[in-house]
């Protein structure tokens, strides 16, 4: 990662850091004021720590010396062997033991981008290696599974034989499958994605690891060739994924995806300029979304258009007339957050939670977190005149954005309706029931005696005691729209965790944790005090 831009990533003035404390409680609208205001205010220090560990438990493959998750062994140490590759390794997605590669990818493109924009505040707070450490288990993953230039494998194990189990990840009894996308069975949006997070991947190695930083880009720009030189959707050539992860948007936004990811990784016009050119027959300048997600990437990759108007970048000047077209419908999509909007606004709670569709919503409502953090950040850093443009409010400024960030990472830590944590281990209350089969079963470790595929569901799916390993760090799917909670294992729609829940939260928190630490130092100056007055130990003069 570029220490230069580290070091401009902490650099908000404190006007902002003061309003965006005032907007805070404004940002979560319809909410009950007086009580989030009596709430104790979030740790995102210890967030941001919490929502690491979690990526441990979620790792697949041969565990290293230094995995702090104990609960957890090795697992799925032969996977690829049937087709004589090696696929140990990388992330089960949620609560079961398949690895799926479209939101593997999109999980490491998230905490990629994060780690780009924040590394300073990450840094700060102490969790710089261990954010390496999540992106690079990840990556590597990557890596193996690209054995040839137009292959790669991308699914390890079939979601319809492992859901029929309920086993510890260790004690794997269901296929272990591999299946690859390759010039006869294409897959540009799975492909373009694994493109996208190697080469934001490659930016945060640039510094501390080279070589590798080279190696990631090397395979970025291979698997981008592979993915637009050979179309189709990948769930069209892997059937097994299709119940699972279906790519509904379609590969075209990946492609673009990845060719923004590449241009920043290389700084090569020829990357632009590809999307420049398909910006309308891809669908980049034509679609105004409400939804980020794992299979939506629009509004992320108009987002990076957006930056290189505001950082005034050459290039970008170059293609202004098409990046000013990205970036209204980067601004759509975050008007529709804010509310702002002619219609075609993403819907509230009542307690004030973006709200897109029932099943996981938690993971749209941390996507929009990350989406509004990073864009005020980029308004912030493109100078005092910059404010977002929205039909109802031409001129919003970036603390604005800020606010309604923070307002649901505190929904999501505990100020809700039901005072409940929706991230595991965080806080006094949260869900203990989730729907993860590793957390719901006695640890290997604690009790090495074989767990059967039904014995699991006799013995542990179905009782009503609390998990007996806590999840800590998981964001669970969390409430419907009205903010009502069911915490039962049963309840997959609500209590099961997944990785890209999380990961964009990674960003939101180290940032929300600087801006909290900055404001509190801020706070505990005295105006107008003489050297020798008598000063409470953590106030300064100012």
């Amino acid at each position: 990662m570029s220490q230069g831009r580290a070091r401009r990533a902490s650099a908000e003035p404190p006007v902002l850091l003061a309003a965006v404390l005032a907007l805070s409680i404004l940002g979560c609208r319809g909410c009950d004021a007086a009580a989030a205001t009596a709430a104790e205010s979030p740790d995102y220090g210890d967030a941001l720590s919490k929502s690491l560990l979690y990526f441990e438990a979620q790792r697949s493959g041969r565990l290293p010396y230094n995995q702090r998750v104990k609960w957890r062994g090795h697992s799925g140490i032969t996977d690829g062997l049937q087709q004589g590759v090696d696929l140990v390794g990388g992330y089960y997605d949620a609560g079961d033991h398949v690895k799926f590669g479209l939101p593997m990818a999109f999980t490491v493109t998230m905490l990629s981008w994060g780690a780009i924009e924040f590394g300073a505040d990450i840094a700060a707070a102490g969790e710089w290696q261990h954010t390496l450490e999540a992106i690079k288990w990840g990556t590597d993953y990557f890596v193996k599974a690209h054995t040839e230039p137009f292959v790669y494998w991308a699914e390890v194990g079939d979601g319809d034989t492992d859901h029929y189990c309920w086993q510890r990840p260790e004690d794997m009894t269901t296929s272990r499958q591999a299946y690859r996308v390759d010039k006869d069975n294409p897959g540009s949006d799975l492909v373009g994605e694994t493109a996208a997070a190697l080469a934001a991947a490659s930016i945060v190695f640039r510094s501390s690891s080279p070589h590798y930083s080279h190696l990631l880009l090397h395979h970025a720009q291979q698997l981008f060739e592979f993915a637009d030189k050979y179309r189709g959707n990948y769930d069209s050539s892997i059937k097994q994924a299709h119940s699972f992860y279906t790519s509904v948007s379609g590969y075209r936004d990946e492609l673009l995806w990845a060719a923004f990811w590449l241009h920043r990784a290389t700084g090569q016009e020829e990357y632009l300029r590809y999307a420049v050119d398909k910006a309308d027959s891809f669908g980049g300048v034509g679609w105004a979304m409400v939804e980020f997600s794992w299979d939506v990437k629009y509004a992320g990759l108009q987002v990076l258009a957006a930056k290189l108007l505001l950082d005034g970048d050459p290039q970008g000047e170059q293609h202004r007339v098409v990046l000013e077209q990205y970036r209204a419908k980067a601004e759509h999509y975050l008007c529709a957050c804010l509310g702002r909007n002619n219609g075609s606004n993403v819907h509230r709670s009542p307690g004030g939670m973006l709200y897109v569709r029932e099943w996981n919503n938690l993971q749209y409502a941390s996507s929009a977190s990350f989406l509004l953090t990073i864009y005020s950040h980029y308004l912030a850093g493109a100078g005092a005149g910059a404010r977002l443009r929205c039909p109802v409010a031409p001129a919003v400024p970036p603390s604005e954005l800020l606010a309604l960030a923070r307002s649901q990472a505190d929904y999501i830590l505990g100020h809700n309706p039901l005072r409940l944590s929706y991230m595991v281990g965080y806080g006094a209350r949260f869900p203990v029931h989730v729907h993860h089969r590793a957390a719901s079963i006695v640890s290997h470790k604690a009790n090495s005696r074989f767990i059967g595929c039904m014995q699991g569901f006799d013995d542990w799916f179905g009782r009503g005691r609390p998990n007996p390993n806590v999840l800590v760090g998981a964001i669970v799917g969390g409430p419907n729209r009205r903010d009502d909670f069911r915490d039962n294992r049963k309840n997959y729609m609500q209590t099961e965790a997944c990785t890209y829940n999380t990961a964009p939260m990674v960003a939101v928190f180290a940032r929300l944790h600087h801006l909290s630490t900055t404001a509190a130092t801020e706070s505990s100056l005295v105006e107008g005090c003489r050297p020798g007055t008598a000063l409470p130990l953590s106030a300064k003069c100012r």
